[in-house]
């Protein structure tokens, strides 16, 4: 394994005192209120284990979101387990479900975690490329992948890094192939909250779908909070059973103090269901202020990512592209040729995070706009 394309860049954004666009990172603060309640939650002793899956406080609020927001009653003891972070709910995910030989369909490009996570199972990722600048899905083509040896297709919505949502189409799509197949779903809905202009669609929202399912997500993303590395799975109690079993003895449980900070500031749903808004400000900033530069950019649904064309400005690779930004016009980004195995050689495209205070947005632009 190699060393990640975000440490890469942000090692080299700090070198040179570069804005980072690049880390899917904001650079504001949590609600004061949620910090508050973590204090107070150490200060009144919640200081030692909680229980393996999580807390039971967080474990019934989440299933109360659940229910009010997809619209499906789970089980919060059997159906939902904190996790470390996203990562470690994907990671376990994939752990719990992969032996060797073992394909895994992954429709790239990808998030970064999918692919190595899969090797170091000893499971054989089976690529379907999304053809851009609209990448979507050929759910033809994907079925067309499908052996006996498949057991799992991952899919990721909103998307990182090309900032796309699944329509109910994609669902239904997904949710017939698995009826006809068994194959499993890792869905990946870290960004859950971060929709413009339509709904999340969740396999958590497709009964016959769910069944087969795990669902990931953040509550670094969703509270601005990412270095909290706290996350949870949701799945059906036979496969939440086998996900403990990794998960026990990956990272066994979770910040106790947070845990239940979180679950009394989520108890309101304000607290999440204001994102889109707040969100797409800052993206109307960027993409808007960026109409005076030679980007182009392409469209994001979702996400606190948007994808870039440099084609104007530059015939230099993405991965040389980004160091010269980085370097030579201080604004780190992340080149879309790490997300694929064999990326696309006519592809001038790079991902800027959003997901920043609006003065850093300003300095970037100032310095993007300028190149």
């Amino acid at each position: 394994m190699g060393t990640t394309i975000f440490t890469i860049m942000s090692a080299l954004a700090t070198e040179y005192e570069a804005i980072n666009l690049s880390q899917g990172f904001p650079d504001f603060m949590p609600d004061e209120k949620l910090i508050d309640l973590v204090h107070q939650k150490m200060l009144a002793g919640n200081n030692q284990y909680p229980p393996m899956r999580g807390c039971s406080e967080l474990l019934m609020v989440l299933a109360e979101k659940i229910k009010n927001v997809y619209e499906l009653e789970v089980d919060p003891l059997q159906e939902i387990t904190i996790t470390s972070g996203g990562c470690e709910a994907i990671y376990t995910a994939i752990t719990t479900l992969v032996h060797p030989g073992d394909e895994v369909i992954i429709l790239e490009p990808a998030y970064d975690l999918y692919r190595p996570a899969v090797l170091l199972n000893k499971g054989v990722p089976v690529v379907h490329q999304l053809q851009g600048p609209d990448f979507a899905r050929d759910w033809s083509a994907i079925r067309a992948l499908i052996t006996d040896r498949t057991r799992l297709i991952i899919i990721n919505t909103p998307h990182n890094p090309i900032g796309k949502i699944f329509g109910p189409d994609d669902l239904l799509a997904l949710q017939q192939i698995v009826a006809e197949t068994g194959i499993y779903v890792l869905s990946d809905e870290v960004y859950e909250h971060i929709t413009f202009g339509a709904r999340h669609e969740s396999v958590l929202r497709y009964p016959d779908l769910y069944r087969n399912s795990f669902a990931c997500y953040s509550f670094g993303k969703t509270f601005h909070a990412t270095g909290w590395r706290i996350g949870y799975c949701v799945a059906p109690p036979h496969l939440t059973a086998e996900f403990r079993k990794a998960h026990q003895y990956t990272v066994f449980t979770v910040f106790k103090p947070a845990q239940l900070a979180i679950a009394e500031y989520m108890a309101d749903p304000s607290t999440y269901l204001q994102l889109p808004e707040f969100f797409e400000k800052k993206k109307n900033q960027l993409e808007q202020g960026m109409t005076k530069s030679r980007y182009r950019a392409l469209d994001s649904q979702g996400s606190y990512f948007q994808l870039y064309d440099y084609s104007e400005i530059s015939n230099a690779l993405d991965t040389e592209f980004v160091k010269t930004m980085t370097i030579e016009h201080g604004v780190a980004a992340i080149p879309l040729s790490v997300f694929y195995t064999d990326p696309p050689a006519d592809q001038k495209l790079i991902r800027l995070c959003f997901g920043k205070k609006e003065e850093t947005l300003t300095s970037a632009l100032e310095r993007l706009i300028a190149i």
